[in-house]
Parts: structure tokens; C-alpha cells; sequence
């Protein structure tokens, strides 16, 4: 007999993902704010219909308020999401007879920008931003709460995820590569960690049939990479030669603010994102499943 599994939020990019691999091995039934129109999904149910989910073996919550680029947001409003929503549905997970509960925070929940060479799970904490902070209170929650014998739970801390359906910086990236526009950021040299879907994917399934402690891991691919390494892989998987253009940082920053001011592509936030150091440790969650990743970064 298949394992059920809900999974909150399942019409987001990693949901949508995760329905795919999982929904041959597993019974999947969704949880998000609307009905489901795909016909791999065996149910989908609103949230006013918690009660009415059958029995299932896991929980992944996924459902949450990303990270608004563009600042038109209230604080308020990620903690009646991120936090709201995981009060509910960790409170129905004490009460089921669910056995694991795995809940996706983010590396944003510790730190904006890392404060030594690497992020570990032992950094203190210290978000900087409503997103953040949202995701860190509902770590607390479920880390304060009574856990029944018998049940496990696990925060996952993903970095940036890439794969089929995303959408971000990485698709800017790639549309300026394919388009053939010269990037302008190189003189920027950074190293950042990132997520494949295909790795994550890997991680939940040992997670949901293997014995994993319980505890908060922080996941990434095995090696960071840099921007301007990410414009040569690009380039290399369209037939491309590489445009990048070491413009003067100065004359950078000074077109990120004035693109602060007009709404421009480009502007301080985004700038930061694509040019900062942001290097996650995966040491725990590697060494507690013990092997190797399906893929590398650079595949």
C-alpha cells in the first residue's frame, strides 16, 4: 500500500514538482487555497476542508508568502501566512496519526547576508526582513510545541531552488544569455549556493522512507558557484560564446539606485542578489542521509 502524503501548497513551483516524482511511488493529496485542475492529483482540498484530508503518513508544508521583491507588501501579511498557516496545519499534525511533518522555512530565516565564509545551522539567527522573521516564528512555533512519541519532524532551510517552472533571477539570467546581451556585472566575483529541484526531490524522499533524525537542515547542492560562471554554463548549454563586461562597479551601483527610484530591472536589491556571497553549508543533511547527490551544480 502507498504512503499518503499532503502537501501544502501544491500548486507552487516546488509542489508542482514534487507531484511529478512523488505521485507514482505515493498517494499525494494537496492542500492549497484552491482547487486542483491537474488530473495527476488524486485530491486537492481547500483549507477550510483540514478536517475532511484522509489519514497520511507525511505532511509537507510548503504553503507560504514568498519574498516580495518589489517591497508592496505589509509585515503583517507575512506572518498571517508563514506563521498563521503552520500554526494550523502543525496543530492538525499533532492531532493525526502522521508520523512525519516537513516544514520548508528558508536560510533567509537566519541570515540576509552570511556572516562569516559559510552559513551552518549553528549561526545565530537574525533576519532581516518580514519574510525572514515570518519564517523563523514558525520555526519556534513548531519547535515549541510537544512532540507525541512516534512523530518526527524536520525543518528544511532550502537556499535558492532552481528546476522546471522556477521563476527568478535565474530566468533573468538565462534570458539575457539567450538573447545574446552582454553581462554587465563582471566585475562582481561572487560564490552562491544553490538548490536543484532534482536534489531536493532526492532529499524528501529520504526523508519520507528512511530514518533521518529529526532536527533543522539546511539544503543545498554540494558546491557554490559564481554569476559569472552561471552566464558560461548558460551560454555553453545554448552553443553561446560568453558576453560579460567587467563595467566599473561604481557605474553599477549608481544604476542599481536610480533603477530603485524608476522601477528599472535592475536595482539594489536585485543587485545584492546577484552579486553577493551566499555560501550554505549542506554538511548535516548530507552526512544524516549518507549519500550522494543526484546532481552537481554545475549539471
Amino acid at each position: 500500500m502507498k504512503k499518503g502524503i499532503l502537501i501544502t501548497g501544491i500548486h507552487g513551483f516546488v509542489g508542482s514538482n514534487l507531484v511529478q516524482s512523488l505521485g507514482s511511488s505515493y498517494s499525494v493529496y494537496g492542500l492549497d487555497i484552491q482547487f486542483a485542475q491537474k488530473k495527476d492529483l488524486l485530491k486537492t482540498y481547500v483549507w477550510d476542508e483540514l478536517a475532511d484530508v484522509p489519514d497520511v503518513h507525511t505532511i509537507i508544508h510548503l504553503a507560504g508568502k514568498a519574498h516580495d521583491t518589489k517591497n508592496t507588501s505589509s509585515a503583517q501579511s507575512y506572518f498571517d501566512v508563514n506563521l498563521g498557516l503552520t500554526e494550523k496545519i502543525f496543530d492538525y499534525f499533532l492531532e493525526s496519526g502522521a508520523q512525519k511533518f516537513i516544514f520548508f522555512s528558508s536560510v533567509k530565516a537566519v541570515a540576509d547576508i552570511v556572516p562569516g565564509e559559510v552559513l551552518t545551522e549553528d549561526d545565530h539567527p537574525d533576519p532581516q526582513t518580514p519574510y525572514g522573521e515570518s519564517k523563523l516564528a514558525a520555526e519556534k512555533f513548531i519547535l515549541g510545541q510537544e512532540l507525541p512519541a512516534g512523530k518526527s519532524v524536520y525543518i528544511l532551510r532550502p537556499c535558492m531552488i532552481h528546476g522546471p517552472g522556477n521563476k527568478g533571477n535565474l530566468n533573468l539570467l538565462y534570458s539575457v544569455v539567450r538573447k545574446g546581451i552582454p553581462w554587465p556585472l563582471g566585475a562582481f566575483e561572487n560564490r552562491r549556493s544553490m538548490l536543484s529541484i532534482d536534489n531536493l526531490v532526492f532529499i524528501i524522499k529520504e526523508i519520507l522512507d528512511g530514518e533521518i533524525p529529526s532536527g533543522i537542515y539546511q539544503v543545498a547542492d554540494n558546491e557554490p558557484v559564481s554569476t559569472n560562471e552561471l552566464i558560461q554554463l548558460m551560454a555553453r548549454s545554448l552553443g553561446k560564446k560568453p558576453r560579460i563586461w567587467n563595467l566599473p562597479k561604481s557605474l553599477i551601483s549608481a544604476t542599481a539606485r536610480t533603477g530603485d527610484v524608476f522601477r528599472l530591472p535592475l536595482n539594489t536589491e536585485r543587485l545584492q542578489k546577484l552579486t553577493e556571497n551566499y555560501v550554505v553549508s549542506n554538511d548535516r543533511i548530507a552526512s544524516a542521509i549518507g549519500k550522494p547527490w543526484p546532481v552537481s551544480a554545475r549539471e
